[in-house]
């Protein structure tokens, strides 16, 4: 059984950071074009796999702070 207090520890705000990566990726319209390429990879390739690496970081950030 938690306590009141267990529950209120798991609604921390920094659980919000956990937004960004849905926010960054949830409108193709906007990373959907080849310009500007980076490396040979058009934009739309290389914003998502910038974003494995943001998502990694909010995750392990979000991880430590919420504990």
């Amino acid at each position: 059984m938690t306590t009141p207090e267990k529950s209120a520890a798991r609604m921390s705000p920094w659980l919000l950071l956990l937004l960004l990566p849905y926010l960054g990726l949830c409108f193709p319209q906007i990373y959907n074009r080849a310009e500007p390429s980076l490396l040979g990879f058009p934009f739309f390739y290389w914003y998502q796999f910038v974003w494995v690496g943001i998502c990694s970081a909010i995750l392990g950030i979000v991880y430590f702070k919420a504990k």
